[in-house]
C-alpha cells in the first residue's frame, strides 16, 4: 500500500490491510505505522483497549491480521523530552534560597519548545539551580513565572521553590494592579506617537496565521484585554512639524499579552525597529536615514527591546525589590546612531 492512512486526523489513524497482510496485529501495525511508534509501544496501546480491528476493541497483540481488515488505533500525544541541565552562562542580579533574578540576553529562549529542545533559559537555571527546580510550574518551565520573547533582552525573575512560584504567579497574574509588581520596557519605534505620552487599550488575540498575535474587537472569542501605558522619551531627526524618523519610548505593561509591546506599538502605526513580524513594511523608512544610521538599521537583529525595569514583593520577606538594568549594547549603538 501507497498509503496505508485512509482516513482519521492526527490523533486517529484507519489502515486497511491489502491483500498481503499476514502476521500478528502488532508486528503488521508497527510496520505501517513507518516508525512512528515502537513495536513494543504498539503492543502497550493494543493492551490498553485503543486498537480497532473491524469494529471491536481487541487486547491481544498476537492477534491474527488478513487481508481487508480495518485496524483503527488512537495515536498517542508525543511525549516531550524533560529537559536537562547545560552549562550555559547567566548573568546573575540576584539570588537566594527563594528566587533568582537575571539578566536575559537577546536571542535566548525561555523554556524549550517545538524547535528549541536545547539550549534554553530553563536549561540553564536546570544546571545552574540543581534539584531546586524540580517540578516547579511543570517539566518543561520549572520556576517560570514570566517570560521574554526569544529575541527581547531583559530582567527576569524565576522561582526556586513552590512558594515562590505561587507567590510571584499570584503577582503576575494580578498585573501590579493590587500590588507593587512593576514591568517596564525600552523601545525604539519607527516614527513618534501623536501624543508624547498615552495609553493603548486594544484587546489580542492570534492572528491569521496562529503563530503571530493580532488586535482584535472586544467581541472575539478570543480576544483578550490588553493595556500598554507609554511616553516617548527620545526623538531622532525631529522636523519642524514635530515628526521624527525613529523615537526612543518607554513601555509599561498593565497586563502581560504575547508580543503585546510590538502589537500595540504597531496598532498605532510606530512598530519597532528590527521586528521582522509586525514592522516590516517600515523597513524602506531606513532610506531617509544618514548613511551610518541607515547600515545598523538594516543590520540590526531583532525587534528593538529591552525590559529594562522589574519591581515585585519578595515571597518569603514580603520586601518590595526593584532591578534596573542599562539597554544591552546593540540598542545603546541604535540609539546613538540614530541620536547622530
Amino acid at each position: 500500500m501507497n498509503d496505508p492512512f485512509k482516513q482519521g486526523g492526527d490523533a486517529r489513524k484507519e489502515l486497511i490491510a491489502g491483500d498481503d497482510a499476514e502476521g500478528r496485529l502488532d508486528a503488521w501495525l508497527a510496520g505501517e505505522v513507518g516508525g512512528d511508534l515502537s513495536r513494543s509501544r504498539i503492543k502497550a496501546l493494543i493492551e490498553q483497549g485503543v486498537v480497532l480491528l473491524n469494529g471491536k476493541v481487541t487486547t491481544e497483540p498476537k492477534k491474527k491480521v488478513h487481508p481487508g481488515d480495518r485496524i483503527e488505533i488512537s495515536m498517542p500525544e508525543p511525549e516531550d523530552p524533560e529537559p536537562k541541565g547545560e552549562d550555559i552562562p547567566l548573568e546573575v542580579e540576584y539570588e537566594d534560597e527563594d528566587l533568582i533574578v537575571l539578566i536575559k540576553p537577546a536571542g535566548l529562549v525561555v523554556h524549550p519548545g517545538a524547535g528549541n529542545w536545547t539550549g534554553t533559559l530553563v536549561n540553564a537555571l536546570i544546571h545552574h539551580c540543581g534539584d531546586s527546580l524540580s517540578g516547579i510550574g511543570g517539566v518543561k518551565r520549572p520556576g517560570i513565572v514570566h517570560r521574554l520573547d526569544k529575541e527581547t533582552s531583559g530582567v527576569m525573575v524565576v522561582a526556586k521553590n513552590d512558594n515562590a512560584h505561587r507567590h510571584l504567579a499570584a503577582q503576575f497574574a494580578d498585573h501590579g494592579r493590587t500590588g507593587p509588581l512593576e514591568r517596564a520596557y525600552k523601545a525604539i519605534v519607527w516614527g513618534r506617537p501623536k501624543t508624547l505620552r498615552g495609553t493603548i487599550d486594544a484587546p489580542l488575540g492570534r492572528g491569521a496565521d496562529r503563530t503571530k498575535r493580532a488586535v482584535k474587537h472586544e467581541d472575539s472569542n478570543d480576544a483578550r484585554e490588553a493595556i500598554t501605558h507609554y511616553d516617548v522619551i527620545e526623538r531622532y531627526h525631529e522636523k519642524p512639524d514635530a515628526t521624527c524618523l525613529a523615537s526612543l519610548v518607554e513601555c509599561r505593561l498593565e497586563t502581560g499579552r504575547t508580543h503585546q509591546i510590538r502589537v500595540h506599538m504597531a496598532h498605532i502605526g510606530h512598530p519597532l525597529i528590527g521586528d521582522p513580524e509586525y514592522g516590516a513594511a517600515f523597513r524602506t523608512k531606513a532610506n531617509l536615514l544618514p548613511d551610518h544610521a541607515r547600515d545598523l538599521v538594516n543590520l540590526f537583529p531583532r525587534q528593538a527591546l529591552h525590559a529594562y525595569l522589574l519591581a515585585f514583593e519578595h515571597p518569603r520577606t514580603g520586601e518590595v525589590m526593584e532591578f534596573e538594568t542599562d539597554m544591552p549594547d546593540d540598542m545603546e549603538a541604535l540609539a546613538s546612531a540614530l541620536r547622530a
